[in-house]
């Protein structure tokens, strides 16, 4: 491979990064959550509530924020909203109370609302048809990665320098990612000299520059089964992100040791259902050339097998099964994202930040709502 035809795999690369990172900033708080809400006296309810901070804001701007990132376009994007979260990272480990803690979290939803819509654009600007799941399916295997690793990285900052030493980290972080992404990426492969014809050729006909009018009412027709589904696909996402780590540590026993390891094995398990759900619907467009069924058939299936499997790993008695019942239901849940980001990439590419706000409102909607139900019905029911 030449060296030319190499500039959309870093931009991939970069893509990837971001996707790590963000979803580091995201883990964090659930991980440090049992040791926070002990440091600073919260109820299951108020720290639920700071675990849905986040989403208030990333739900209510996304598609004003990836319509932003479309007319913007993504360098200009990421590079604003990149700010944004780093800033509200940092700011975090200075959370003395509930009300600081939740501005913080809202803050960071704030940035990160446009992140993947805007980035989404970016896809479809770089990537082929042929390789549009492909690339969805190991961004989000990176995001699911950031979170599984996230575990261990902030358990190793609590245990030797406390819960608000992981912030600051992660913060700096995501300062050079920004700092990074704005020296490499150049924009669109027109834009960019290092792009030759052929991979100019390979990449295909460009999504033309959005304008300021977007056709909304087609989008909304278009894509809301798939919100439907990204809904509820959040559901259960936002509850593995915010409560896995306090469920395994309170219900099932395991010390904050112990939990570096058990608590990433299910989001380990999502970044091989990620890959492998983009990678699966590239091949059945390839073989079949039929893009509604490449797309949509693994949603469904994909959604209740996790639910088959969730529900015995909160009955089992032994912790190590339930884990691998739950890691079973995570990589599920997961073989449905890439499908989800690359729907919009299809059905709109010049609007596709936009399509992709539209669809990933269902997601931030659930993630306002979950977290606080589940903090709600432990609190009420006095158990798990």
């Amino acid at each position: 491979m030449s060296r030319i035809r190499r500039v959309r795999y870093v931009v991939l690369a970069l893509l990837c990064a971001m996707y790590f990172i963000t979803y580091i900033d995201r883990t964090n708080i659930s991980v440090a959550g049992t040791t926070i809400a002990h440091d600073l006296h919260l109820s299951k309810v108020e720290l639920g509530l700071i675990f849905s901070a986040f989403s208030y804001p990333y739900a209510l701007l996304q598609l004003p924020g990836g319509f932003a990132g479309d007319l913007l376009g993504a360098r200009v994007g990421l590079g604003i909203v990149g700010g944004i979260w780093a800033g509200a990272t940092l700011a975090t480990g200075f959370g003395r109370s509930f009300v600081q803690l939740f501005v913080t979290r809202f803050l960071l939803g704030l940035g990160e609302s446009a992140a993947f819509p805007t980035a989404t654009r970016a896809m479809a600007s770089w990537m082929p048809p042929t390789e549009r799941g492909l690339a969805q399916g190991v961004v989000h295997s990176a995001a699911r990665l950031g979170g599984a690793v996230a575990v261990p990285i902030v358990v190793f900052f609590v245990l030797l320098w406390g819960w608000q030493s992981s912030f600051f980290a992660l913060g700096a972080a995501s300062l050079v990612w920004v700092v990074l992404f704005l020296l490499l990426y150049r924009g669109d492969p027109r834009q960019d000299r290092r792009v030759g014809a052929q991979e100019q050729a390979e990449i295909g006909e460009q999504p033309l520059r959005a304008s300021p009018r977007a056709p909304w009412r087609a989008l909304v027709a278009a894509l809301w089964p798939v919100t439907l589904c990204d809904f509820c696909y959040g559901w259960g996402l936002w509850v593995f992100l915010t409560w896995l780590p306090g469920y395994l540590q309170e219900d099932r026993g395991f010390n904050l040791e112990s939990l570096a390891l058990f608590a990433a094995l299910p989001l380990l398990a999502g970044v091989v259902g990620d890959t492998a759900g983009g990678v699966l619907s590239d091949q059945v467009l390839r073989r079949t050339g039929n893009l509604r069924l490449a797309r949509t058939w693994q949603l469904g299936a994909c959604l209740t097998l996790s639910a088959v499997f969730i529900v015995p790993a909160a009955v089992v008695g032994s912790p190590v099964l339930a884990v691998v019942l739950l890691s079973a239901s995570f990589f599920f849940l997961e073989l449905n994202n890439a499908v989800l980001w690359t729907i919009p990439m299809d059905v709109a590419p010049e609007y596709s930040g936009t399509a992709g706000g539209l669809m990933n409102t269902g997601f931030g909607v659930a993630g306002i709502i979950s977290p606080v139900v589940f903090g709600w019905l432990i609190q009420q029911t006095g158990g798990w």
